[in-house]
């Protein structure tokens, strides 16, 4: 597998900046912003390439791969204690368990 490909690219509407928006998560600062979605995808090629080059001109590691990365399904949150709080009486009223009712909570409000 070449090394470009062992980065998630994603490319998205904006309608902030009524354009197509592409970014390289965990390899790459910034992004590339365009009209046609498969121009911003071509270039997201490119400048994972650039970003590619310069780790290794500068001798560092590449960072880890986020293509094909397992996710265990769980990760700590520090929130706060009133938070805590609100979440786990809200969790109660509706009878269920924090952790279900913040799956519940996260997937609403993400919009999965």
């Amino acid at each position: 597998m070449k090394k470009r490909n062992q980065y998630l690219k994603v490319v998205e509407w904006s309608e902030e900046d009524q354009c197509f928006v592409g970014r390289v998560p965990g390899l790459a600062l910034g992004g590339i912003h365009g009209k046609n979605e498969s121009v911003v995808y071509q270039k997201l090629g490119a400048l994972v390439d650039e970003w590619i080059t310069i780790y290794e001109e500068d001798g560092a590691p590449l960072p880890a791969a986020t293509v094909g990365k397992k996710y265990s399904g769980r990760f700590n949150i520090r929130l706060g204690e009133s938070l805590h709080e609100r979440l786990a009486i809200e969790s109660m009223k509706g009878k269920e368990s924090l952790n279900s009712y913040c799956v519940k909570v996260l997937k609403d409000g993400v919009g999965f």
